[in-house]
């Protein structure tokens, strides 16, 4: 019998997409979770903590694969550490890891968590593939929103996104489970570049929203580093097939006519 891929954060917003199309695939699934859940259409899980390393041994027991999706935060670097540790007792064949582009480049904590989990799973001992995606559509859409709660919604200048829909980084991770372990791959971006007050006003237009829009400048080395596009991938990446339009068409289909 074909052993189990393990998924981590099979539960988010990627795992969701992605332990389906393993099950399409014919494979048998196990997704470490923080809450009980039942077995159901192929699927085991096993509770655990990858940060707190409880249940981690016993979600890696039999297993050849693991899809490492799980992050937050902080603690990415800890729960890397721990999971590494089982696979690599446990005889772990492949780990595939996601992490974020501009990982080693751009100075926020969230980008530097992402590149110590990466250092963590290359030099584990354990036969492993890295992908480098760019944000989601759904994290784009959380941050353009989030800013248009204000009256006046702040526009970054210099800062340019190549948002990725999530459905087109599952396919990819999918891809690269059943495949051989294949250290750094190239990363994965939307098919388009856009400045960040172009996000901003597709979401006001697709949203029916009116705010007044503030250009403003990020400071220090967070700033140098956007303006570099340290967080693009232009050259030598693969890109994904829908665009930011596509995602908006969907969530929130023909654009309402406009309010105060």
């Amino acid at each position: 019998m074909t052993s189990p891929i393990l998924v981590t954060g099979g539960t988010g917003a990627l795992g969701r997409r992605v332990v389906p199309l393993l099950r399409d695939a014919g494979r048998p699934v196990r997704v470490l979770s923080r809450s009980a859940r039942e077995p159901r259409d192929g699927v085991e899980f096993v509770t655990g903590d990858l940060v707190r390393d409880e249940g981690v041994d016993r979600a890696v027991a039999g297993v050849e694969t693991v899809v490492h999706l799980a992050g937050g935060r902080k603690g990415d670097d800890d729960a890397a550490r721990n999971l590494v540790r089982a696979a690599k007792a446990a005889g772990v064949r492949h780990l595939v890891y996601i992490s974020v582009i501009g990982a080693d480049a751009v100075p926020l904590g969230y980008f530097r968590q992402k590149y110590a989990a990466e250092r963590i799973v290359a030099e584990s001992g354990v036969p492993w593939t890295t992908l480098r995606a760019a944000q989601f559509h759904g994290f784009a859409l959380n941050a353009v929103r989030g800013m248009a709660k204000s009256p006046v919604m702040p526009a970054p200048r210099d800062m340019r996104w190549q948002p990725v829909d999530v459905r087109d980084v599952a396919e990819r991770l999918v891809e690269l489970a059943l495949g051989e372990p294949a250290g750094m791959v190239p990363d994965l971006a939307g098919p388009k570049v856009y400045e960040m007050a172009r996000l901003e006003r597709d979401y006001l237009r697709a949203s029916g929203k009116r705010r007044l829009m503030l250009p403003i400048r990020v400071p220090g080395k967070v700033g140098r580093a956007y303006k570099a596009e340290d967080n693009l991938s232009l050259d030598g990446a693969d890109f994904g097939a829908r665009t930011w339009e596509d995602f908006l068409a969907e969530e929130f289909g023909a654009a309402p006519a406009r309010r105060a």
